[in-house]
């Protein structure tokens, strides 16, 4: 319910907000779009000048595990590069591999280069940072190979039609049509996805955390924590291991 339907013509104040806030948890929307509610309304509240009229949002505790049904398995994303590959698109599964065994980001694919295929590392400059990745000798061959069939000798190796470095507008949807031939749901089919894959997979290897919030770019190791969450089918069996239920 809107909170102007929900006044029926009474005045706004704190007090009208708090019953609003209370209405709303009662018809069990979830926490965060409660938040965007308020949020909203604060804006509003501050555009008319009614500075006592802020409505305090929800408290939310960090989620424990992560929705099983967004969450990308190493299998899935091989059966997308299996799919890409039987589809003839060797550009878009080599494309997948370097993404998931780097953790660049889509908008970083323009650094992987032929000379960075070449010494085995690329340097990535974003907002104001410049952070060292390290290709693993099996991908450089990979890329050096696909490059040398496309004729190219030097710079960007993932190209579109124009030219131009692929973005994630090129890359999602081609991911997406993979989806039926691989056994993947769509709703996990997207790049993102392959950079918490190797978040998720270089965490429970090597447990540094430290480490990976370096190699993902993040300059704080809250932002990281949230490629850690368990799935939900794992923090179950978890807690059935506890064994503390006679």
């Amino acid at each position: 319910m809107s909170f102007a339907a929900f006044l029926c013509g009474a005045k706004v104040t704190s007090e009208t907000i708090r019953p609003w806030k209370d209405d709303l948890r009662e018809k069990n929307y979830a926490p965060s779009t409660i938040n965007a509610c308020l949020a909203a309304l604060n804006v509003f509240s501050c555009f008319c000048g009614w500075t006592d009229c802020r409505a305090r949002f929800l408290k939310i505790q960090r989620r424990l595990f992560r929705d099983s049904r967004q969450e990308l398995t190493r299998g899935e994303c091989e059966r997308l590069v299996a799919a890409a590959e039987a589809t003839g698109d060797r550009a878009l599964a080599l494309l997948m591999e370097t993404i998931c065994s780097t953790s660049i980001r889509v908008s970083e694919v323009q650094y992987i280069t032929v000379e960075a295929a070449k010494n085995g590392k690329t340097e990535i400059a974003l907002k104001g940072k410049i952070r060292t990745i390290l290709l693993p000798a099996k991908l450089c061959r990979k890329l050096l190979k696909f490059a040398a069939r496309q004729k190219n000798a030097s710079g960007a190796i993932f190209r579109a039609k124009s030219g131009k470095s692929m973005s994630r507008y090129q890359i999602w949807p081609k991911m997406k049509k993979l989806c039926a031939r691989a056994g993947v749901d769509a709703g996990k089919a997207f790049p993102h996805n392959l950079r918490h894959l190797f978040a998720t997979a270089f965490y429970r290897a090597y447990k540094d955390i430290v480490k990976l919030a370096d190699v993902l770019g993040y300059s704080s190791i809250e932002t990281t924590r949230i490629y850690l969450a368990t799935s939900a089918a794992e923090h179950r069996r978890q807690l059935e291991q506890l064994k503390l239920v006679s």
